[in-house]
């Protein structure tokens, strides 16, 4: 998962050209509110949608039948995972 860069103050800067700014004002108008809060909301929304859709993983039957049937009875450790696992720094 990405990391996130997260300032300490809660102010945001964006260039972005004269006439995509404009239409900003005015959709934000439209709406009767004003810029800050027409993109947050909307950014937001847009947001919301990214994370959802890289968060969700939709399956077909077969394969939600074999997620199922490996989480009941898991198959044993292979040469590789075990040395995978092996490699794996210590816990303190």
């Amino acid at each position: 998962m990405p990391r996130l860069a997260v300032e300490d103050n809660s102010r945001m800067s964006l260039r972005i050209p004269a006439g995509e700014k404009a239409i900003l004002l005015r959709a934000a108008a439209l709406r009767r509110t004003d810029l800050t809060d027409f993109v947050r909301q909307h950014s937001l929304s847009a947001a919301r949608a990214v994370i959802q859709e890289a968060e969700h993983l939709e399956l077909s039957e077969r394969d939600s039948l074999r997620v199922l049937a490996a989480l009941e009875k898991p198959p044993k450790p292979n040469a590789k995972l075990l040395a995978a696992a092996k490699s794996l720094p210590k816990r303190k």
